[in-house]
């Protein structure tokens, strides 16, 4: 019987890992440094990984973007920061986000998000509220453009 070598050791820690939840290559590697694997343990489990295909870094931005989306409700730009942040590279991010914004209405998406934030019976008569509004919904990363028109299509209809 052969004694597993660090490389081997490191793969299967880094496939419990990907078995809980889908993670970036950067994630999986920081979680291995952190349980001490040597740098070159590191390559060889995550060039396997990579080979076996349960490692991609595309895959795990489509699922963030969709989950970022359809769960949180968020805009393109907050999308696309968000997986950025999980070391994913930006134009495999934006290829990601291009894609579930692809499948979906964004006017609706940005309807959907202002909807929500008046849920509590704030009134877009006060001008407090609307600049609130305004700045929650830049922040969540839909367009100013489309924020803009929204609020005053809003305001001035019945």
């Amino acid at each position: 019987m052969r004694v597993a070598d660090d490389s081997d050791r490191a793969y299967v820690v880094a496939l419990t890992l990907l078995s809980r939840r889908e993670l970036a290559e950067a994630q999986l590697r920081t979680r291995l440094l952190k349980r001490k694997f040597d740098e070159d343990d590191i390559d060889a489990a995550l060039a396997r990984l990579r080979e076996e295909r349960a490692l991609d870094d595309r895959r795990t931005a489509l699922a963030c973007a969709r989950t970022e989306v359809r769960l949180r409700h968020r805009g393109r730009a907050r999308v696309v920061r968000q997986i950025e942040s999980l070391g994913i590279a930006r134009d495999v991010a934006r290829d990601a986000v291009a894609e579930v914004f692809a499948e979906l209405d964004e006017d609706a998406l940005l309807e959907q998000a202002l909807e929500r934030r008046l849920r509590h019976g704030m009134s877009l008569k006060d001008p407090k509220v609307v600049q609130r509004v305004h700045r929650y919904l830049l922040g969540q990363g839909f367009n100013p453009t489309s924020v803009t028109a929204l609020l005053r299509r809003r305001r001035s209809g019945p």
